[in-house]
């Protein structure tokens, strides 16, 4: 098998995709010892990530066994991880603006 998404641990619900994937393209990646496969729903830039799993709205995206976001709605196996279905909750000075008064 070649693996076109890295996951890195097995808490992680999402996989970094090694190339640019369309929509339609089964991938592959390991999950644990085990390979895994999902079908994109979307296309996938090189660099991005792919959810794995289903991502419920508001459920933390965990990359590397961390937090690396909120989801803003849910995310289905498959689709694209990215701005537009992720909030951070680190260096957000938005957020932070209150907390020092």
């Amino acid at each position: 098998m070649r693996k076109q998404a890295v996951v890195i641990h097995e808490l992680d619900n999402v996989a970094t995709c090694v190339d640019h994937f369309t929509a339609g393209t089964t991938i592959s990646f390991f999950l644990g010892g085990s390979e895994e496969q999902v079908v994109l729903r979307q296309d996938i830039p090189l660099g991005h990530k792919v959810a794995i799993r289903t991502i419920a709205k508001n459920e933390d995206v965990l990359k590397y066994a961390e937090s690396i976001g909120v989801a803003t709605i849910d995310i289905q196996p498959g689709q694209h991880v990215h701005v537009h279905n992720l909030e951070s909750k680190r260096g957000r000075g938005d957020l932070e603006q209150g907390k020092e008064e």
